[in-house]
């Protein structure tokens, strides 16, 4: 292991001394399991069959958004940031349902596999783009050591991972035929690549590069704070929301709703627009996530309208209430 000591043996885990200098709060495992839809009697084993069922259940349910970094799309206010605490990760995540990218989605997810007794390790990634650049450790990945090396990864866009994929080639197809496998890099800096095919592609495309070196959350910080600030991130323009379906998976932009379904060994794209008006309803319906709840503070939505106070301060303004009522 590589950070944050023993657990205690109940439905809880402490905040890493990384995380924070001050005293550990607890994140109940009970809650995050909750959260994507698994009974926590139901988890009795740290084995495989159980990451597979974790993973599966994370990726269906928790999306893959940068909401928090370039805020509501319809309000003049920017995103909250990303802050990497596991604490807050568990607030957002799992109180508030909300989603998140690599770092939060990730980080969070090795959280809760080490307080569920797994082997696992945070591991740095790096994204390429088409011409093989990219920042170092600009993703965030996971190996548990189950029977075999696994990768875990419940922090990208789409195609999303849905099986924990071995370290040592053997290619694993999903329940939408698409397939995974991790093979050796030609790479002089990494040492191993994550790819997959998606039907009817002959061809495998690189997902990440990353060596076996772990590291604590911490590592991430400077990737972190560059890729929710830096004007060329692919996490600063557009909003982005994503979420694995039974078939496939769905995809929000600012203007459209499209839903892909892996169907006869290729894909099916539905797209249809989405009016501003129709947009928040939308990304609740279709992903869970509510960026203004019908009642903060005790006063209604429209209440704060008419006091000018825009969705995204009445929620940091909600937030803060409810961190000062009692426990």
């Amino acid at each position: 292991m590589t950070e944050e000591g023993p657990l205690e043996a109940n439905s809880s885990i402490q905040q890493s001394q990384a995380d924070s200098a001050t005293a550990a709060p607890q994140i109940s495992i009970d809650r995050y399991l909750d959260r994507i839809g698994i009974a926590p009697s139901s988890v009795t084993e740290a084995d495989k069959n159980t990451l597979t069922r974790l993973q599966q259940a994370h990726v269906t349910t928790v999306p893959f958004e940068n909401l928090s970094i370039v805020g509501d799309p319809f309000d003049d206010e920017p995103g909250e940031g990303v802050v990497l605490s596991i604490p807050q990760l568990f607030e957002k995540v799992v109180i508030r349902e909300r989603g998140g990218y690599c770092f939060e989605l990730n980080g969070l997810f090795h959280s809760l596999l080490r307080g569920l007794d797994y082997d696992i390790d945070r591991v740095p990634a790096r994204i390429l783009s088409d011409d093989g650049a990219g920042p170092p450790a600009n993703h965030h990945t996971n190996i548990v050591t189950a029977d075999r090396e696994y990768v875990v990864d419940v922090g990208m866009g789409t195609p999303p991972m849905r099986h924990p994929t071995p370290l040592n080639g053997s290619v694993v197809t999903d329940e939408v035929g698409v397939q995974w496998r991790v093979v050796a890099s030609d790479r002089p800096d990494e040492t191993l690549q994550t790819e997959y095919r998606e039907p009817p592609a002959s061809e495998w495309s690189s997902r990440y590069v990353f060596s076996k070196q772990p590291c604590d959350i911490e590592y991430f910080r400077a990737t972190n704070d560059h890729l929710q600030t830096a004007p060329e991130s692919a996490f600063t323009g557009d909003p982005i929301v994503t979420i694995a379906t039974e078939s496939g998976y769905r995809r929000l932009s600012r203007e459209s709703l499209s839903e892909s379904d892996h169907v006869d060994n290729g894909i099916q794209e539905r797209r249809r627009a989405v009016a501003p008006e129709q947009w928040h309803e939308t990304l609740n319906r279709m992903f869970g996530i509510s960026l203004w709840p019908s009642s903060w503070c005790g006063l209604e939505f429209h209440s704060w309208a008419r006091l000018g106070v825009s969705r995204v301060r009445a929620g940091r303004i909600w937030v803060s209430a409810q961190d000062r009522l009692p426990r």
